[in-house]
């Protein structure tokens, strides 16, 4: 069957689900890696992307608690924590002088039960106002829900006015996995997969682009990260509004849920088998924050294109037992990225070229 989903890809047909399901239970990860591999090629001409980037999380004080989750914490607990915006423009101004300039920040945080949406609102116009040149990716699904709840606008119009605010693009978390009962499982109190589909819908109806995630690796089976894949490359072929997919490898030692970490394998093979069948997203990211830049680095000859950035500090997949660091330089990417024979691109947030290296 391998060669029928070979002379498929080579023939530029879309794989279905069958062939994506046989993918993940066939052992030979060298082919499908080979394959991947040329499908990225053809896609990005062997480059690799990355950006000079900031993660920042204002807070890890959240209404919710998901079994998969270490990061959240209730308001009196020891390690809480809230930023000012003083605080967050603070923390970019030492991120520019650190890296020399910054192309983008990366917000997200948890679901703070006192702050109100104005707060949201003024910290997008604080960073347009200091940092007119860099791009803003911020705020998952959930934080959108979470906002239009807290300010009684619809997601329509709670995305417009973060948008008029500063907002560029958004990230891909939240998604988890879409199956209903998995998810129930690992995030109960987290708004459905359907949910998050809808606001992504619109948020691409409004020109905002975002990326998309899955979290793999914890309670569910391979037929679910199909359909997840599935509903995602359908979402795509309605709006194009996706610019990058990010399989989330699962950190399991400071969450509920124990299971061993995903292996090198499973990594692999889920990025590669995304690349094949995701024919419709241009970028796959190996997020090198939980797989370790090892791992991370041997994804790009596995179909992925994106080394994600700089960071400078994650904290969320830390918190879960991410063993990677927390930061890395440009000089440390560019040699990662060079030492696969590829060529590294820096890009801004809409993975526009600013240098070749």
């Amino acid at each position: 069957m391998f060669s029928e989903i070979e002379r498929k890809i080579l023939n530029g047909e879309r794989l279905n689900r069958e062939d994506a399901l046989f993918l993940f239970s066939y052992d030979n990860i060298h082919s499908i890696g080979e394959l991947a591999d040329e499908v990225s090629k053809k896609i990005n001409q062997n480059r690799v992307y990355f950006i000079l980037n900031r993660h920042i999380n204002p807070t890890n004080i959240c209404i919710n608690r998901c079994r998969f989750c270490a990061f959240s914490r209730s308001k009196d607990d020891e390690d809480a924590y809230e930023m000012s915006i003083e605080e967050v423009i603070k923390i970019l101004k030492e991120a520019e002088q650190t890296l020399g300039y910054l192309s983008e920040v990366h917000i997200v945080s948890g679901l703070h039960p006192e702050w109100n949406f104005e707060y949201y609102i003024q910290m997008l116009k604080e960073i347009k106002k200091n940092f007119p040149q860099i791009g803003i990716k911020a705020f998952t699904a959930v934080e959108i829900d979470y906002f239009s709840r807290l300010s009684g606008f619809g997601i329509e119009q709670t995305l417009l006015k973060l948008k008029d605010a500063g907002l560029d693009l958004m990230p891909g978390g939240g998604a988890e996995i879409f199956n209903p009962d998995v998810r129930n499982t690992i995030c109960p109190e987290k708004i459905t997969g359907e949910r998050w589909l809808e606001i992504i819908k619109t948020a691409h109806k409004l020109g905002i682009k975002t990326n998309a995630t899955m979290l793999y690796g914890h309670l569910e089976s391979c037929e679910d990260r199909v359909d997840h894949l599935l509903k995602l490359r359908e979402l795509q072929d309605e709006t194009g509004g996706f610019l990058a997919f990010i399989p989330l490898s699962y950190q399991p030692e400071n969450a509920d849920i124990k299971v061993p970490y995903p292996s090198g394998i499973d990594d692999l093979k889920t990025i590669a088998i995304s690349r094949l069948f995701l024919d419709n997203i241009p970028h796959i990211k190996a997020y090198w924050i939980m797989l370790g830049e090892k791992l991370g680095q041997l994804a790009l000859l596995f179909g992925a294109d994106c080394l994600e950035g700089t960071v400078i500090e994650e904290k969320i997949a830390h918190s879960a037992g991410a063993r990677s660091k927390k930061g890395l330089s440009t000089d440390e990417i560019i040699y990662m990225i060079k030492e696969t024979g590829k060529i590294p691109a820096e890009r801004d947030s809409f993975y526009n070229v600013i240098k070749i290296w």
